[in-house]
């Protein structure tokens, strides 16, 4: 595979910041890529809490033509790694602690698209070489919808880089009024429905889609699912119109944070052989989060962001039933106030058998993942899902619903899976709190059979799901950007 220039263009990326999948996969997928012989740059926003995180940081360029007063690059490395970090100081527009999105109200910031917009006209210009940083790449790896407008802007450029969009969650979008059009002062070209106008609005998302030279999901079934009015979020057409550019990869797990041989946030390291340490791990999460000790009641678990798409309401909706049985359920996530209402109030109502945390604690998950039976991932739809992957990795077995990535990392427990050794945990299809009660009490009945139950952790402990395999697979839809970008040019 030939070296490339690879500008990974991201609006978060672990550790520095993070709000979900898209930050883990731009703080493991850059290094994935390092590793097979690619010069990668990552470019992000100068958030305030990323700078404090970043280390040190050098000014590279005082100021950047054409820009407002104060944007500025800064330089760095992405912690942990040998990755080149550029970050986009903007004081005006990106100096504000805590989430990257929304205020501190829960709200969207009001200027996002004149935020996102000024990042992607810088990115634009260090593509195309216009930053005085004398190096320019053979590819623009763009993420999201805060990425959106960059293949938009490099489509007008002559003799652009690749571009690669990948979509990681389509429901977030970039939507606004059409007047931010012109507030943003954008190419009068990229106003038609074949570009940034949706239904009379600015749809970031949709320059990405329309414009870039490749685009990519973070799972084979998820990019299938979105070329359907059930998950294409109106934008089916234009991905069944652009269907032999666009791929789906799963992403990665980082291994080196999440595997239980290693893992520096669980009391006892264990694998496929000493699963006695995971049993000691239980035991300790029961007592974390005040739940009686007890070996033989089966642990389910569940970390999340309390949103519908999650499936949350599939599991309030089906856990009175399955609290009869004698089961222990533990939950950690926070989201839509509702939602945390419900699983507080299951908590007081079965203090021996619930028990609730709302908020993030990463020491937590990882006991969770390490100490849990059962992990649970009821979602509406996930594009790729991780901590499914990471359950495998524990042995902790999921119980998911057949959609995006769930259905791409998870092998139902059947009848002839069981027999040929293939299982790795529960799959059920309808989104029912009925369907998922029966998954659960199928998971139930599996955990009766210990040899059986033996064999599916076993084998989900042996799945790989490292960065290695999907970086390949980014090297490839790499090459396939660049002889559409060459085809394109020809035309």
């Amino acid at each position: 595979m030939p070296t490339h220039k690879i500008l990974f263009a991201a609006s978060e990326a672990h550790p520095l910041i993070k709000t979900g999948g898209l930050g883990d996969v731009a703080g493991s997928l850059p290094i994935a890529l390092q590793a097979q012989r690619q010069e990668v740059c990552l470019i992000m926003p100068a958030y305030h809490d990323l700078i404090i995180r970043a280390g040190k940081l050098t000014r590279i360029h005082p100021m950047l033509a054409g820009f407002p007063k104060g944007v500025r690059l800064l330089e760095g490395t992405l912690p942990n790694s040998k990755i080149k970090l550029w970050l986009v100081d903007a004081p005006d527009y990106f100096n504000r602690p805590g989430n990257p999105y929304l205020n501190p109200q829960g709200t969207d910031w009001p200027d996002n698209a004149q935020r996102f917009a000024l990042f992607s006209r810088v990115v634009a210009a260090v593509a195309m070489n216009k930053a005085g940083l004398a190096w320019q790449p053979d590819i623009v790896h763009c993420n999201d919808w805060q990425c959106g407008l960059i293949p938009a802007l490099l489509s007008l450029e002559a003799t652009r880089p690749a571009t690669v969009f990948t979509v990681h969650n389509l429901a977030y979008q970039g939507l606004f009024p059409a007047e931010t059009f012109a507030a943003l002062n954008l190419p009068a070209s990229l106003w038609t429905t074949d570009s940034l106008e949706f239904y009379g609005q600015v749809s970031f998302i949709k320059g990405g889609l329309a414009h870039a030279d490749m685009i990519s999901t973070v799972s084979p079934t998820y990019a299938q699912e979105i070329r359907t009015p059930a998950y294409g979020c109106g934008l089916e057409g234009l991905l069944n119109h652009r269907a032999e550019r666009l791929t789906g990869i799963l992403n990665g797990a980082d291994y080196t944070q999440w595997d239980p041989q290693h893992d520096t946030l669980i009391p006892y390291h264990y694998n496929a052989q000493s699963l006695q340490n995971k049993a000691a791990n239980k035991a300790a999460l029961q007592t974390r989060v005040g739940l009686p000790v007890a070996a033989d009641i089966p642990v389910f678990a569940i970390i999340s962001r309390l949103v519908e798409q999650k499936g949350i309401d599939l599991l309030l909706g089906s856990l009175p039933e399955l609290l009869h049985h004698k089961i222990q359920f533990i939950m950690l996530g926070n989201g839509e106030p509702r939602l945390e209402s419900a699983f507080s109030t299951l908590a007081a109502q079965h203090p021996t058998q619930v028990a609730t945390q709302i908020g993030f604690n990463e020491e937590l998950a990882h006991l969770i993942e390490s100490g849990a039976d059962l992990f649970v991932m009821p979602s509406l739809f996930e594009p790729c899902g991780l901590n499914q992957i990471y359950s495998l990795r524990y042995g902790t077995v999921p119980i998911v619903r057949r959609t995006g990535g769930l259905a791409d990392t998870v092998v139902d427990a059947t009848a002839e899976t069981l027999k040929n050794r293939t299982a790795t945990g529960i799959v059920f299809n309808e989104a029912t709190p009925p369907a998922l009660l029966t998954a659960f009490e199928r998971a139930l009945a599996l955990y009766q059979k210990p040899a059986l139950w033996q064999q599916v952790v076993g084998t989900g402990m042996k799945q790989d799901f490292s960065w290695k395999h999907s970086a390949k697979k980014y090297l490839a839809v790499y090459e396939q950007a660049i002889a559409w970008k060459e085809k394109d040019t020809k035309m």
